[in-house]
C-alpha cells in the first residue's frame, strides 16, 4: 500500500475508521454511563414507558479510573544519566502533558488506544508542539510486517458556535516524510489544503495501546470482559426499581365497591386503579350489610435483587483485579495495612503492565521531539526510560524506612532513594542544589578553621631536672 497517493490514504483511513467508530462510541458510552439498557424485552420497556429510568451502575468507569489514577509520569531519563532530563520535562510541561496524559490514559484504557502527535511550533521554535488525540477522531494503519505505524489520519469538524451547525470538515494525514492537511469537498472526498514535507522518515505520531497483542498492535479495551457483567447489573438494578414501584409496597384488593366509593378523607374522587403509596380510601359501606372488604397482599422481598447484584460485583472484582472494597463488598480479612496491600496486589501489577506499552509511546514521542529540534536521530534515545510514580500504596513511613536501609547499606545512592520516595523532578533538582550548597558551606567552614588555627611551631626543649 506504499504506492497509494495522499488522497487515497485519506480515503482508506476514513473508511477503516468508520468501520470501528460505532464500537468506539459504544465503549465511550459505557465509560460515561450513557449506554442503552440491555437484557430487557422491548415490550416491557414500552409498557413501563417513562415511569422508570434506567439505573446505571457505572462499574466500567470505576475500572478505568482505578488504573488511571495510578499512572503518573514523572519524567524521562537518558541511559547514561542518574537524573531525569530537564529539557524533555520542560517540553512535556510546556505542552500541558501533565493533564493531557491523564486524559490519554483514560481514552486508551476505555477505547483501546490513544495517540500522541508531534509537530513544529510556530510560536516557540525550541518547543515542538505535542498533542494527545482521541481514537474517536484519529485512526492509524499498522504495517503488518513491522507492526509500526505507516500512516495515520485525524478528522475533525468546525461547528458554528451560535447555531451548532457544521461549517466544515478537516483532516490531517501523517505519513513518514510529510504531514498533509485536507479539507472536505464532499462526502468521502478530500482536497489538499496544505502540506509539510518534513522528511523525518517516520510519521509524527505515537500510539498508546492498551492490552496490545502480537496481531492486535492497536490494543483492546480494558472493559472487554466486564461489559456483559456490567450490563447485567444495570438490568437487575432497573428491575429492582420496577419491583419497588409495583410490588415492594403492599398491594390491596377491594371487593363490593363501586367507582364512586373511592374517595379520600375530603371526599375527592380517586382512581380505581390508583397505586400511589399512602393513598387513603373511605366509604360508608360495611362488610356485614354491603359485603365490602379490602385485602392486603404481602409486599415483595427485594433481597434476591441485592444478592444478584452482589454476585455480579464479585465476578467483576475478579475479572478487573479490583479489591472487593472498591465495589462496596465486605472483604473476609481484617482491614489491616497488610490486608489492604494484599488485596491490591493484582491491581498494582496490572498498572505496572500498562506502564510498559505506554512508556513505548512516550519514548517514541520524545525521539520525534528531539529529531525535530536537532535534525538528527540521537542513538541514546533508543534506550530512553520513562519514570513513573510507584502504582502501589505503601505508607510513607514504610517506604521511607525501606529506602533509608537501602541507602545506608550502599545498595542504592541517595539520589535513587529520593526518586523512589516519589519526589518530583523539580523537587529533586532543588535537593541537588541544597546538597551542593551544603557541601560549599562545609568546605568554607573547613577552610576558615584551617586559616584561623594557631600556628604550631617546633616543640620546646624539655628541661631535665638535675640530681
Amino acid at each position: 500500500m506504499n504506492d497509494l497517493s495522499d488522497e487515497e490514504w485519506a480515503t482508506h483511513l476514513s473508511r477503516t475508521h468508520d468501520m470501528e467508530l460505532d464500537e468506539l462510541k459504544a465503549l465511550n458510552a459505557h465509560y460515561e454511563g450513557e449506554q442503552e439498557l440491555s437484557y430487557m424485552h422491548p415490550e416491557l420497556l414500552k409498557e413501563i414507558g417513562d415511569q422508570i429510568r434506567q439505573v446505571v451502575i457505572n462499574w466500567p468507569q470505576l475500572i478505568v479510573d482505578a488504573i488511571e489514577e495510578r499512572l503518573d509520569v514523572e519524567g524521562f531519563r537518558y541511559p547514561d544519566s542518574d537524573s531525569a532530563s530537564d529539557e524533555l520535562w520542560r517540553i512535556w510541561q510546556a505542552n500541558g502533558m501533565d493533564e493531557k496524559s491523564q486524559q490519554a490514559h483514560v481514552d486508551a484504557l476505555a477505547m483501546k488506544r490513544s495517540f500522541l502527535v508531534v509537530g513544529t511550533n510556530a510560536k516557540q521554535a525550541d518547543t515542538p508542539l505535542v498533542t494527545a488525540e482521541s481514537p474517536l477522531q484519529m485512526h492509524a494503519d499498522f504495517d503488518p510486517a513491522t507492526r509500526e505505524i505507516r500512516a495515520a489520519l485525524k478528522r475533525y469538524n468546525e461547528v458554528d458556535p451560535l447555531t451548532g451547525t457544521l461549517r466544515d470538515r478537516y483532516a490531517t494525514l501523517y505519513r513518514p516524510n510529510a504531514t498533509v492537511h485536507f479539507r472536505s469537498v464532499g462526502p468521502g472526498t478530500w482536497q489538499v489544503s496544505d502540506r509539510d514535507d518534513h522528511k523525518v522518515g517516520e510519521p509524527l505520531v505515537a500510539v498508546l495501546p492498551n492490552r496490545g497483542r502480537l496481531l492486535v498492535p492497536g490494543g483492546q479495551t480494558e472493559l472487554k470482559s466486564v461489559l456483559p457483567i456490567s450490563d447485567a447489573a444495570c438490568k437487575i438494578a432497573t428491575d429492582m426499581m420496577v419491583g419497588a414501584e409495583f410490588h415492594a409496597l403492599p398491594r390491596r384488593a377491594a371487593f363490593g365497591f363501586d367507582e364512586d366509593d373511592f374517595v379520600d378523607v375530603n371526599g375527592k374522587q380517586l382512581s380505581v386503579w390508583s397505586r400511589l403509596a399512602g393513598r387513603i380510601w373511605s366509604t360508608s359501606k360495611t362488610r356485614k350489610e354491603d359485603g365490602a372488604d379490602v385485602l392486603q397482599f404481602p409486599a415483595a422481598d427485594l433481597r434476591n435483587f441485592h444478592e444478584t447484584i452482589e454476585l455480579l460485583a464479585r465476578i467483576t472484582s475478579a475479572l478487573a483485579a479490583l479489591p472487593p472494597n472498591y465495589l462496596g463488598l465486605v472483604a473476609d480479612d481484617a482491614a489491616s495495612a497488610d490486608a489492604i496491600r494484599s488485596r491490591e496486589t493484582r491491581l498494582v501489577k496490572r498498572c505496572e503492565r500498562r506502564q510498559k506499552p505506554f512508556s513505548g509511546g512516550y519514548e517514541r514521542m520524545n525521539r520525534l521531539i528531539m529529531r525535530i529540534l536537532d535534525g538528527s536521530w540521537d542513538p541514546r534515545l533508543m534506550r530512553l526510560e520513562t519514570i513513573w510514580r510507584d502504582p502501589a500504596t505503601p505508607t510513607f513511613a514504610q517506604k521511607a524506612d525501606a529506602t533509608v536501609k537501602l541507602v545506608t547499606a550502599n545498595i542504592i545512592p541517595v539520589e535513587q532513594g529520593r526518586e523512589d520516595l516519589g519526589y518530583s523532578t523539580t523537587q529533586l533538582a532543588r535537593m541537588r542544589q541544597m546538597d551542593e550548597a551544603a557541601l560549599t558551606r562545609a568546605a568554607m567552614l573547613d577552610l576558615h578553621a584551617l586559616n584561623t588555627a594557631p600556628p604550631s611551631g617546633p616543640a620546646a626543649p624539655q628541661t631535665v631536672p638535675g640530681p
